[in-house]
């Protein structure tokens, strides 16, 4: 089998997203993932440096991955990646062109979010909680909601991140860019609650807002088993995951307030079009209560 291309430059990308970059540890594992089973094809096919790489192998890739059943999302990803690597090369002299620059991946339909109504939220949320660690899960779902945070963003907040008294916080999303965004009330409170309890776990010098039995930072995996085993015990009957309640947070916000900016600037969005998709929610919706309620609205079966 042939040699596969040296690991020495992935490596040194990776430190420098990880480190310069500051992605988070959970893109960065992606990025790897990613970039080693394209290295590993390229293999196979006899290329053994990444300055080899051209245009042509980049599209019989994209082909192979295509036919092997591939979603165009996941193709799209894995391209996103390749050409970020090509960036970094090229900035770093170690590459003459970026080959994944002018290739594109199958179109995607583009899919809308799941989101929770108010009332299944409020089921969710209001469940009581009074030992430690549920206070900490109370007060975790509740900052996802209130904030619309990602996965990553929650387990990475800091105590010294929240602005108690101004009910702010501080929070650093994709590609290490910095947004402030409101803290809720409720969310306020569940916080408070837990970090009346939060010492018996962590010790002085832990600096993370939310930490696990161990008392180090909780693990993004173990949110979203904690989460999902919250709403089971609530009687949820369909998956809920972190992402779903940062949907949740844009639907309701843009329904209530039309404002798209705003909401884009919550979501720390760089392009308002991914913030789009939710005024085609919002369309749906309003859609579906046409066809209800209007009386020439009723379609034949």
């Amino acid at each position: 089998m042939p040699e596969p291309i040296a690991e020495d430059l992935l490596e040194t990308f990776l430190h420098h997203l990880a480190h310069e970059r500051r992605l988070s540890g959970l893109t960065v594992s992606n990025y790897r993932r990613d970039l080693t089973h394209i290295r590993d094809w390229l293999a196979r096919g006899g290329v053994t440096s990444w300055d080899r790489v051209d245009e042509q192998a980049v599209r019989q890739y994209v082909a192979w991955r295509h036919r092997s059943g591939a979603s165009g999302k996941t193709i799209q990803r894995e391209l996103s990646a390749l050409r970020s690597l090509f960036r970094y090369l090229l900035r770093e002299g170690l590459a003459g062109h970026n080959a994944a620059q002018g290739v594109r991946a199958p179109k995607v339909a583009r899919k809308l979010p799941a989101t929770l109504d108010a009332d299944h939220l409020s089921a969710l949320l209001n469940r009581p909680a009074d030992e430690p660690l549920a206070l900490r899960d109370t007060a975790m779902i509740e900052l996802f909601y209130s904030s619309g945070l990602r996965l990553a963003e929650l387990v990475s907040v800091n105590l010294g991140d929240i602005d108690m008294h101004d009910a702010t916080l501080e929070v650093i999303g994709k590609g290490a860019k910095t947004r402030r965004v409101p803290v809720g009330g409720k969310a306020l409170e569940a916080i408070r609650r837990w970090l009346q309890v939060r010492g018996s776990y962590a010790g002085p010098e832990e600096r993370a807002l939310f930490v696990s039995s161990r008392g180090t930072r909780v693990h993004p995996r173990t949110v979203q088993q904690r989460l999902q085993r919250w709403a089971s015990q609530q009687g949820a009957n369909r998956k809920v995951h972190p992402h779903l309640l940062r949907h949740s947070f844009a639907s309701h916000l843009l329904e209530s307030s039309g404002d798209l900016r705003a909401v884009q600037e919550l979501l720390g969005h760089s392009d308002i079009s991914t913030t789009q998709i939710y005024t085609h929610l919002d369309f749906q919706h309003l859609a579906q209560v046409y066809d209800k309620a209007h009386p020439r609205a009723k379609r034949k079966p």
